[in-house]
């Protein structure tokens, strides 16, 4: 799974961290002294490490819990994300990380009782009102689970907090912890879909969307809160045909009268992680037709945006109430 690992000097003793060492004693262990030796250094390719990165252990020492973006989340007044892991084991073409980042290995931050101090005092913070919580926004919350443990750790934090919402999003089938715990009314798990088509060529890596929708069956049949995110839309000739098969087949399998929350997000880059993402793959078709730039944020032009989420919208609406659906596009 791992090339090597790097860890942090002062986390060889960590408990957590010991026993994720001993399950892989077989790989090469380099100490550092901190992560952005490996991770931020110049002339990196991404493309090259991603074919066999390294995993490198890291304590977060600040900004363990931040606002999210505009526009992400479910509607609620208090909205923040905390991230366990940088980068994603998947490899979707149109992830915003491979923009961001410079190196395509996975930091895994292991001091989770810091973002649990964080977290407290968020929900401490706006006491007798809800906050949300989203951990799936610089990696998949669910994807690495048997090695980070992240679930296992964080539920109980979050189990007698009932004014604080977890989100957990996610493309894996990786649900076996949650599936061997009883379900929490403030926690969603939240799943990741785009038509099939388009996934087999954008989303590599990534678990069919049927075995994606029976680990969401499974987890709906035993009482778990799930969510559908479609996001991003992705445009084609043919992207109307395209969404209505997928929502056919999601909602042919899936309990809609049961579900949290559904949404719909367009394709939209900041223009420095595009520019990036162009020259990591120049013949990328997704990244060479009907774009714009507007306010420093690239998207599809206005005219075929408004007409992609206009016909997804009233598709979408075909199969679910109105009181579910939360819009996330920029303004």
């Amino acid at each position: 799974m791992y090339s090597a690992i790097y860890i942090e000097k002062q986390l060889l003793s960590h408990p957590r961290v010991e026993t994720l060492l001993a399950r892989f004693s077989n790989l090469p262990l380099i100490t550092i002294d901190r992560y952005g030796e490996i991770f931020n250094r110049k002339a990196q390719n991404f493309r090259l490490q991603k074919r066999a990165p390294a995993l490198i252990i890291a304590g977060k020492q600040k900004n363990h819990v931040l606002p999210t973006p505009e526009q992400y989340g479910l509607g609620g007044k208090h909205n923040y994300y905390f991230s366990h892991l940088l980068n994603c084991i998947y490899d979707c073409r149109y992830c915003f990380l491979q923009g961001m980042y410079r190196s395509a290995h996975y930091v895994w931050f292991a001091n989770y009782e810091d973002f649990a101090q964080a977290v407290m005092e968020k929900i401490e913070q706006h006491r007798g009102e809800t906050c949300y919580f989203y951990s799936g926004y610089d990696c998949d919350s669910l994807a690495l689970e048997p090695v980070t443990q992240f679930v296992d750790y964080f539920l109980p934090l979050f189990s007698g907090q009932l004014n604080a919402v977890l989100e957990l999003r996610t493309k894996s089938t990786q649900v076996r912890t949650l599936l061997d715990r009883s379900p929490m009314e403030n926690c969603v798990v939240a799943f990741s879909f785009t038509p099939e088509n388009i996934a087999r060529k954008l989303e590599h890596k990534v678990p069919s969307n049927q075995k994606r929708l029976e680990a969401m069956k499974k987890l709906q049949q035993r009482g778990w809160k799930v969510g559908l995110r479609f996001d991003p839309l992705i445009y084609a000739d043919d992207y109307r045909a395209n969404y209505q098969r997928l929502f056919e087949s999601v909602f042919s399998q899936i309990q809609a009268g049961s579900l949290h929350s559904v949404s719909l997000g367009v394709f939209r880059l900041p223009e420095p992680y595009y520019r990036t993402m162009q020259r990591l793959y120049p013949g990328e078709q997704l990244f060479a037709v009907k774009l714009a730039n507007s306010n420093g944020m690239v998207s599809y032009q206005a005219e075929i945006e408004k007409r992609l989420v206009d016909d997804c919208q009233s598709l979408l609406l075909e199969h679910i109430p109105e009181k579910i659906y939360y819009p996330c596009f920029m303004q």
